[in-house]
């Protein structure tokens, strides 16, 4: 095998689930023997570590994409970028399609364009296929990818209060966040004791009820501290709306034998669309159907022990080996054809 030399496009390094997809992506394709380095628009972050290459540049332009077998855009203003610099060596990375976020929606046309361009898809969830596809239909599922140091063991006993985890930014209106709130908020006007704990890339915002409603707030954590806050926790509520590209939290939390309350969304049920056992499913932007499955899985040591035990054994799919595998296969087998 002729290791491949490989650039990812990225506009930004600040904390996310989408830059340490990426930067997983390529740390498990280094430890195959292939080269990467990340072109970015910021410095290397400190938040996480990485072992790809990183090449700070002002504007894309300055890459010498002839070096590199293929250019992969992660972000919707990548696209054209990488279509320019690479031609039929562009992939593009597809975590969610940010034209159907609201905070998007005045540049929708132009990410629309952008995603019409004739680029291959590695999408990370069976629910992006079919909205990709739209655009062009060159598009293939690699997985998701949850590192390592989440998964564990499943764990017997339950905090006094339960430890209820609820992540995502309330700023961005995907993740659903209130719903997070209205949740605990009704399972405790129905007699449960709950201790919420809230977790943001970013500071509470003016309007969130973090100070009354949360027990706990946590900003900005690092790969490792959000592991170790992970598995203090004892459920999980992910609340996200049917944009929501994957909900890599929620997967985390499964790894870590947290049992999960999810919303009834595309990219949650896609999980394993045969058996949906692995959570509690609720209606999406529905607190107090979340708030039930809350309570459900508060009372209920059984049901908490069963869900954790299936939620961790669906999570395995998301291994970085498993995910690494496909998308060196993909790699390897579009560099043949060329």
């Amino acid at each position: 095998m002729t290791p491949l030399c490989i650039a990812y496009l990225n506009e930004e390094a600040d904390l996310s689930g989408g830059v340490r997809v990426m930067l997983a992506h390529a740390d498990e394709l280094i430890a195959r023997g292939h080269s990467v380095t990340i072109v970015s628009k910021s410095a290397s972050p400190s938040w996480i570590r990485t072992r790809a290459e990183w090449q700070l540049v002002t504007d894309f332009t300055e890459l010498d994409a002839s070096i590199f077998d293929f250019v992969i855009a992660t972000f919707w203003t990548t696209l054209a970028p990488a279509h320019q610099l690479a031609g039929d060596r562009a992939l593009h990375l597809c975590q969610g399609y940010e034209g159907s976020f609201s905070f998007y929606a005045a540049q929708k046309r132009e990410i629309d364009a952008a995603y019409s361009l004739a680029i291959p898809r590695l999408v990370i969830s069976e629910s992006l296929v079919q909205i990709c596809r739209q655009f062009h239909d060159d598009v293939t599922v690699i997985g998701q990818v949850v590192d390592d140091r989440f998964y564990r063991d499943i764990r017997k006993n339950i905090s006094e209060p339960p430890r209820v985890l609820v992540t995502g930014a309330h700023q961005v209106d995907l993740k659903g966040v209130d719903d997070g709130y209205g949740a605990v908020l009704h399972a405790r006007a129905n007699g449960a004791k709950v201790h919420m704990v809230r977790v943001s890339p970013w500071a509470p915002a003016r309007d969130e009820p973090s100070d009354i409603v949360a027990d706990e707030f946590h900003v900005a954590l690092t790969a490792d501290a959000m592991t170790e806050l992970v598995h203090s926790c004892d459920i999980f509520v992910g609340p996200n709306h049917k944009e929501e590209g994957f909900g890599l939290p929620a997967a985390e939390a499964m790894a870590s034998a947290i049992p999960c309350v999810l919303t009834s969304i595309p990219s949650f049920l896609s999980f394993d669309e045969e058996n949906r056992d692995y959570a509690l499913f609720a209606n999406e932007k529905d607190a107090i159907d979340l708030g039930e499955r809350l309570l459900d899985l508060i009372t209920d040591d059984e049901l908490r022990e069963r869900t954790a035990t299936r939620g961790r054994e669906v999570a395995e799919q998301f291994r970085s080996h498993r995910s690494g595998e496909r998308l060196e296969a993909f790699l390897l087998a579009r560099a043949a054809a060329r």
